[in-house]
């Protein structure tokens, strides 16, 4: 695509296919990356949807079949991965660094027995046994949050307006608004 034309788009689109769906793009929204839908399991009605002039570069969406994901107006993602089984909601004005990660599961049981029962229900020996209950807990970043590189933010984790993550960090818990994070598992070394 070349520039005249990025300049004349009106709804929102994915470069390298066709939408699912239950996709919903707002205008000036861009999708870049032929992985972006390839782990893409939600059957809800609108799934995923995306605001207004955000960019999707490189971004993949790997939804189990109940996931939903709010993006807001004016985002910008780089090869990030957004992992959801339940919900993961995002505000405006978000930036978040390559290989970032957001997960609202851990997709795995923690208890040892358990981790076996669910390996062997996701094995061919399985021979469609249910998995055991996996806990979810939804994920929210609000307004104007910047998330540098290689960030992991863990299931129920509410990230405040204005928060500022650097690269490298683990969160684990609430963010309050305007704080910056650093480290593993990452903590308040000031506020922007």
């Amino acid at each position: 695509m070349n520039t005249s034309e990025a300049e004349t788009l009106t709804s929102g689109q994915w470069l390298d296919g066709s939408l699912p769906s239950n996709v919903q793009l707002g205008r000036d929204t861009l999708l870049k990356g032929d992985h972006a839908f390839q782990r893409f399991r939600s059957k809800g009605d609108a799934a995923l949807i995306i605001g207004n002039h955000s960019t999707m570069d490189g971004v993949h969406f790997a939804l189990g079949e109940t996931g939903r994901v709010r993006i807001g107006n004016y985002c910008y993602f780089c090869n990030v991965i957004l992992l959801c089984e339940l919900e993961l909601t995002i505000g405006n004005y978000v930036v978040a660094g390559w290989n970032t990660t957001l997960a609202d599961t851990d997709f795995h049981p923690i208890a040892p027995a358990a981790r076996i029962q669910d390996a062997i229900a996701c094995s061919p020996l399985g021979h469609g046994r249910e998995r055991p209950l996996i806990q979810t807990r939804p994920v929210v970043v609000e307004d104007d949050v910047w998330i540098g590189p290689n960030v992991t933010i863990l299931k129920g984790v509410r990230i405040g307006q204005g928060a500022f993550i650097e690269p490298g960090s683990l969160i684990t818990h609430e963010v309050p608004p305007r704080a910056r994070m650093l480290g593993n598992p990452a903590k308040i070394i000031g506020f922007v």
